[in-house]
């Protein structure tokens, strides 16, 4: 098991859960029919959103992912029905850790977990978590997790390549969508018959507008910079497997 999926701890067995169904469409494969990572890390977000909705908690923080942590046992597959689950599995002063699995009925299982930092919906500042442990201090037990950032930043001879970031990659907030830095690596494993791999990204700033972006990449590790040279994200790349 790699540096990944180590990160990864169970999925809570106590405590508020919550779980949603979905289909894997048409939209959401490559041509060789598996879900591509830009699309498994968009559900991701739809069922933590799914979560915070049905909680009723939706307009009491806004939440900024800063880091989530990928393994893939198998990509789901066009036309698989998924399960997929999603629980608080730790919290510090300002930040929460969401646990979530994805099951399907051909194989398919995605494991992640993602730290997340709340926002004063008026202000957009950090704002303290522990007013909803009530809702999530059961399933998070006594895991303390922290949002510091601990990707190291690109050597100086790093390859660069160009990525486009478009305007189709905008989502409600008006930024670029945590999903869509997923297609640079994507872009990258497309072409490879892939049935396992393991990932992670840090978001390390918001990109606020369409842009030509550059990708940086060393060995198993990626770096997306903006066009003005700043760092937005970075990626390290575990174990992965063909067939």
């Amino acid at each position: 098991m790699g540096a990944v999926a180590d990160a990864i701890p169970p999925f809570p067995t106590v405590g508020r859960s919550y779980v949603e169904e979905r289909l894997v469409g048409p939209g959401d494969t490559t041509p060789t029919g598996r879900a591509r990572l830009d699309t498994i890390v968009d559900w991701l977000q739809a069922v933590a959103y799914g979560d915070v909705r049905d909680a009723g908690i939706e307009e009491d923080a806004v939440w900024v992912v800063r880091r989530t942590s990928l393994q893939v046992g198998r990509f789901p597959r066009f036309g698989e029905r998924l399960t997929l689950r999603t629980a608080c599995s730790g919290y510090g002063a300002l930040c929460a850790e969401r646990r979530t699995s994805i099951r399907g009925d051909g194989g398919g299982a995605v494991d992640a977990v993602a730290i997340w930092v709340s926002l004063d919906p008026v202000t957009l500042r950090p704002s303290r978590v522990d007013r909803f442990v009530d809702l999530y201090g059961e399933s998070a037990g006594d895991r303390r997790v922290r949002a510091r950032l601990h990707h190291p930043p690109p050597p100086p001879d790093a390859a660069a390549r160009p990525w486009p970031l478009r305007a189709a990659d905008l989502d409600v907030a008006g930024h670029i969508n945590n999903a869509a830095y997923w297609q640079a690596i994507e872009e990258e494993l497309g072409p490879l018959p892939l049935t396992a791999l393991e990932a992670e990204i840090e978001h390390h700033a918001a990109m606020a507008e369409p842009a030509l972006a550059t990708v940086l990449a060393d060995g198993e590790r990626r770096w997306l910079l903006g066009p003005d040279g700043a760092l937005h994200a970075s990626f390290v790349l575990g174990p992965r497997s063909t067939i």
